[in-house]
């Protein structure tokens, strides 16, 4: 006997025969084809890594076919623009030079929405006072912009206990509105009493709870675990270069400090918030 004729055409037959297959050209398997890498601008701050070296650090500058990075240590490292060549928050990418020149920041340090072309305006009456040039210096770092937009000079005391006499020389009034920024304003202790004497509705006395300015900067921004404890009758600063193994200079401690502060995100709250209370209460309108 014949074996039944099935009445189903294989897959791919057409009433007249197999119909003809279509391929695509590209036989190369998906899972070998390359992934798209994407192109971004080496913009100044963008932070990438190079994979071959390890190194992770921030754009500083991208010129005839290489990019510069600047690492949390402040070392700089350059690489050839290759493709693929570097990670982006772990994504393979390819730095390109910017198309258009140098790109201004959208935010200030202190994470204010930048204003492009802004000119200082004519000091106000009104001052912020901080303890010392280090203060200074950091804040002039990260809220210099701000400040300028406002007209807010900042000066600094030579020591919290001419306060009081330098406060009444001031004399603040309603369009003259003086703020003060303390080192380590603890209750109780000797600032806190000076402070307290010296507030009133035009004159503003706010402060950090850390022994000096230094502490303020994240000791992740430096690179160490943490600030270390100086024992009590040794001078703090001298104290942390012996502990970190620094030269005993504190001067160019604090320059190698201030260096890696590139934004507020490097300072810790209990400062970032008191310097916006004091801006805030020197710029007020009067009522």
């Amino acid at each position: 006997m014949r074996p039944p004729v099935s009445r189903h055409r294989p897959s791919g037959e057409g009433p007249s025969g197999p119909r003809p297959r279509v391929y695509s050209p590209d036989l190369t398997p998906p899972w070998k084809k390359p992934r798209t890498v994407p192109e971004v601008p080496a913009e100044p701050g963008l932070v990438v890594e190079e994979p071959g070296t390890g190194f992770c650090g921030a754009v500083i500058r991208c010129e005839a076919g290489t990019v510069t990075l600047e690492d949390r240590f402040g070392k700089h490292r350059v690489f050839p623009l290759a493709p693929g060549a570097f990670l982006l928050e772990g994504r393979a990418v390819t730095l390109v030079k910017p198309s258009s020149g140098p790109v201004r920041p959208t935010r200030t340090a202190s994470g204010s929405v930048a204003v492009p072309g802004a000119r200082a305006r004519v000091a106000r009456a009104g001052r912020i006072y901080v303890e010392g040039r280090h203060d200074a210096e950091l804040v002039e770092k990260v809220w210099g912009d701000d400040l300028r937009v406002e007209g807010v000079v900042v000066e600094y005391l030579e020591g919290v206990d001419d306060l009081p006499s330098i406060v009444e020389a001031f004399a603040p009034g309603p369009d003259a509105r003086l703020g003060v920024l303390v080192d380590h304003l603890v209750p109780g202790s000797k600032e806190w009493r000076i402070a307290e004497s010296v507030t009133s509705a035009h004159a503003l006395v706010v402060g950090h709870p850390y022994i000096d300015v230094w502490e303020s900067v994240k000791p992740s921004s430096l690179g160490i675990e943490s600030w270390p404890r100086v024992p009590r009758g040794q001078d703090w600063k001298t104290g942390v270069c012996r502990a970190l193994g620094w030269p005993e200079n504190t001067g160019a401690a604090w320059q190698r400090i201030l260096s890696h502060v590139r934004s507020y995100k490097d300072l810790q709250p209990e400062l970032l918030g008191r310097v916006e209370q004091l801006i805030d209460f020197v710029t007020a309108q009067p009522e």
